[in-house]
């Protein structure tokens, strides 16, 4: 997709021609290179990538850190399976379906943000692999299906891709570090926003800048930092729409 960065990883544990050795003799009772991914993504949410090991995930598995290595080989295998499993929480439409690619493209754009603030951990990962997993195979061909229904010129597809999901991809990046920092200074979001916002007033050379910055704030509406960052995401949306739009309209 199109945020991925410059570094990506050669090799791909999709790309590696080996049977999955969970459930052949050596293995733990129980388990399975499944079960072993749904902890690695349950390990990844709660203290995320920083601090992720294999060793803390055999820990949370009880076994073993050579166990682990029986149903993946190494951890950049791991951290690619979990990648994929999430993408797999994605509720894609049907591209097919005849509905407006306008409701389509917002459908997936919003799928996309939730699964970046609900897991930080994916952003650094998107840009390190391939992505050909299955999930991810399956959301980059319903998004492909969905633009090409906009009207654009097969040329321009790979365009509006990159200008709606870099989008979504640096919104729900930044929303998901925001939010991160709130639970670990342990404040809610909107109290953490507002001690932020004093803290950085306090700096001589940035009180004007955050001045401005309040007054924008104020105008744009919203109670709460939720609703304040919702009604920026749909509006940023109704922007790239009208765009694809215009252009379309040009030919």
């Amino acid at each position: 997709m199109a945020e991925a960065a410059h570094g990506v990883r050669e090799t791909s544990v999709w790309l590696k021609d080996k049977a999955r050795r969970g459930g052949r003799g050596g293995g733990q009772p129980g388990l399975d290179r499944d079960r072993v991914t749904e902890a690695a993504v349950r390990l990844l949410d709660a203290e995320g990538l920083a601090r992720f090991s294999m060793r803390r995930l055999a820990a949370e598995l009880n076994v073993t850190p050579m166990s682990v290595y029986w149903y993946v080989d190494t951890k950049d295998d791991l951290l690619e399976l979990a990648l994929d499993a999430v993408m797999g929480e994605f509720r894609l439409p049907d591209a097919d379906a005849g509905e407006d690619w306008r409701d389509q493209l917002r459908a997936l754009a919003r799928e996309y943000r939730g699964l970046l603030v609900r897991h930080p951990w994916v952003s650094p990962l998107a840009g390190t692999f391939l992505n050909i997993g299955p999930n991810y195979l399956a959301f980059s061909r319903t998004v492909q299906g969905v633009v090409r229904r906009t009207g654009v010129p097969e040329r321009r597809v790979t365009s509006v891709i990159s200008a709606v999901f870099q989008f979504v991809y640096g919104y729900g990046t930044l929303e998901g570090h925001f939010l991160a920092g709130a639970a670990a200074s342990g404040l809610g979001p909107d109290d953490y926003f507002r001690h932020a916002m004093t803290a950085v007033s306090d700096v001589p050379r940035a009180a004007e800048v955050i001045e401005e910055s309040k007054k924008i704030m104020a105008a744009r509406g919203g109670e709460t930092v939720a609703e304040m960052m919702e009604r920026d995401f749909e509006y940023a949306l109704d922007l790239l729409t009208a765009g694809i739009e215009v252009m379309v309209a040009r030919g």
